[in-house]
């Protein structure tokens, strides 16, 4: 049996057997006047893409969902959805599984990436954003192996349908949290899942990479070096 995952309360889901990149469909469809918590899933992509307009390999077997988010606030505050969004892929980890939490939005689970996050937003003329689109693509049944990855694939396991219905119930739990406490609180819990303060980390910067200590974030999730 088939199991029908089961969103959130005012939350609707838009179920594609196969669609050129869902990102794009929730956008069109956020245009459109869609409200928060509308989520497009897709059994597969064909044009799927990564941060820097990368690739992202997307055949049946996985999870490819973006969901419609309508935050109300400056344009500058947008990018930090990236770390409510990571903290919810996060949520959907076992406990025996060790998560670290890389910036900007990686999540690695056993040393391994597990998740793509790609967030897209549209700014009105006042500076206030529109809408943010989620993209959040969460290896379930395998992990791609591709040579231009900075680090290996790992899976959750499970089936699609059930990680569809946990990630839409944290995405949902981290929001109302980011809404009610602020980013703060948002960062502390970042913060306690990324690697220690004075780890050695390596962050790709355009085509180069930038090699330093890490030493946290600052009040606006920029990263500190």
């Amino acid at each position: 049996m088939i199991h029908t995952p089961v969103l959130p309360d005012g939350w609707s889901l838009i179920a594609l057997d196969s669609v050129g990149s869902t990102n794009d469909e929730a956008a069109r469809l956020a245009d459109g006047g869609a409200p928060e918590g509308t989520v497009v899933w897709a059994r597969e992509q064909k044009g799927g893409r990564g941060r820097r307009g990368r690739s992202w390999a997307s055949p049946p077997g996985n999870l490819y969902s973006s969901t419609i988010l309508r935050p109300d606030c400056p344009a500058p505050r947008a990018a930090e959805l990236g770390f409510v969004a990571a903290l919810a892929v996060g949520d959907l980890v076992p406990a025996s599984r060790v998560i670290r939490l890389k910036w900007p939005n990686d999540v690695l689970v056993d040393g391994g990436k597990i998740a793509g996050i790609l967030l897209e937003s549209a700014i009105a003329q006042d500076g206030r954003v529109e809408h943010v689109v989620a993209g959040i693509g969460v290896n379930v049944s395998f992990a791609p192996q591709l040579a231009e990855m900075r680090y290996p694939g790992a899976s959750l396991g499970g089936t699609v349908e059930v990680a569809l219905e946990g990630l839409t119930r944290a995405l949902a739990a981290r929001l109302a949290q980011w809404r009610r406490d602020g980013f703060g609180v948002v960062r502390e819990a970042w913060l306690a899942q990324a690697g220690p303060l004075g780890a050695e980390v390596d962050v790709r910067l355009g085509e180069g990479l930038v090699r330093g200590r890490f030493a946290g974030l600052d009040h606006e999730g920029a990263l500190l070096l």
